[in-house]
């Protein structure tokens, strides 16, 4: 019961890595409070969890509604009279249309980098008061791989996470004075329902084959990560950009082509 008495809220929470991070919280004791569009997605997670005997619900958060963020925030903060975690999971890109340099038109790219770093500023800054209210707070923000490895593609996403990366530490340096930790948690290629339905076998292992630790990561590898930078474990811990992604963009470049030679002979 890591996180017993604590209040956090998550956005973007309702499936994929962002669910398994609320219902790790709730399974070590946080009231957790479920930040999304969709109420009824919502809603399945809560009667499960709480059939298990965990405290979660739902708040109202659309990503592409400013005003959200802050009433978001307020909310929980009224009900529950504090928050102690903020999770800004929320990230987006349309592959289709996010190219690279020469292809990605200007508004696609400024749309991306908009919604992505806009919903780690302004969940922050809506949070940061509440938790210096209380004594201080930790925030997490789910950055990318992407945003330490350049691509051949997906520009504005991975601009975005690479932003991403710093403001957390701008935000670990200023609101350091109120004891309020922010870090960051970087995925690699995880086996949410979105990549499994989206990258071809193909491209899955072609990335795998760069990847030292040869297998997809789980969302629950990422909540694990998120839980260490929630939990008072890492009370002395901020402004840290953790990448978990099994080593991606760590080795040698020619990594895989080298281990693929070795194994021939």
């Amino acid at each position: 019961m890591r996180l017993k008495n604590k209040v956090a809220v998550v956005t973007a929470s309702t499936r994929g890595i962002g669910a398994a991070i609320a219902e790790t919280f709730a399974q070590e004791g946080a009231k957790v409070y479920l930040a999304a569009r969709n109420p009824e997605r919502a809603q399945a997670m809560i009667d499960r969890l709480t059939k298990e005997g965990c405290s979660v619900s739902y708040v109202y958060n659309d990503a592409y509604k400013q005003e959200t963020y802050k009433s978001m925030i307020e909310e929980t903060v009224e009900k529950e009279g504090r928050i102690d975690i903020l999770v800004n999971n929320f990230g987006t890109s349309d592959p289709t249309k996010d190219l690279d340099i020469k292809s990605t038109e200007y508004d696609e790219f400024l749309r991306t980098l908009n919604a992505n770093i806009g919903s780690v500023f302004l969940a922050s800054q809506a949070a940061i008061s509440h938790m210096a209210k209380n004594g201080g707070g930790s925030i997490i923000n789910i950055s990318s791989i992407g945003g330490s490895v350049p691509d051949i593609s997906q520009i504005g996403y991975g601009t975005s996470k690479a932003a991403i990366n710093y403001l957390t530490k701008l935000i670990a340096t200023q609101a350091a004075r109120d004891n309020i930790r922010c870090n960051a948690v970087l995925p690699g290629m995880t086996a949410t329902d979105a990549v499994m339905q989206n990258l071809t076998q193909d491209f899955q292992d072609f990335f795998l084959k760069h990847t030292p630790i040869k297998r997809m990561g789980t969302p629950e590898n990422i909540a694990q990560a998120v839980l260490y930078f929630a939990s008072d474990e890492s009370s002395y811990t901020t402004g840290q950009i953790l990448e978990v992604s099994g080593g991606f963009g760590m080795p040698t470049p020619v990594f895989g082509d080298m281990i693929e030679m070795k194994n021939r002979r």
